[in-house]
């Protein structure tokens, strides 16, 4: 399964010449500002609001916290399962048609 999020780079005739000529694969389309549809908004809000107070931090430190912060959310499956269930879609239904 695919979910195409409607990215400018996304929509290329390549694109569709490579969705084309896999027929097992089946294409989600979501409505084109829909980021709570995007379990990884939720993640990427969790880490910011880490990293709020370190403003002021050297750019290589930022680095540093940030793959930090992602590395320990890797140990802590039952957060993850939170993104996921925030964006309320029922991930055990028989996907979409392909658009």
């Amino acid at each position: 399964m695919l979910v195409w999020d409607r990215l400018n780079t996304h929509v290329s005739r390549a694109m569709r010449k490579m969705i084309d000529d896999r027929c097992w694969l089946t294409v989600f389309l979501p409505p084109a500002y829909s980021p709570e549809l995007y379990p990884v908004e939720g993640l990427w809000a969790h880490v910011k609001r880490s990293l709020a107070n370190l403003a002021s931090v050297a750019l290589d430190r930022l680095e540093t916290l940030v793959c930090n912060r992602l590395k320990r959310l890797q140990y802590r499956p039952a957060v993850l399962d939170g993104f996921l269930a925030g964006t309320g879609l029922d991930l055990d239904l028989d996907p979409p048609p392909s658009p």
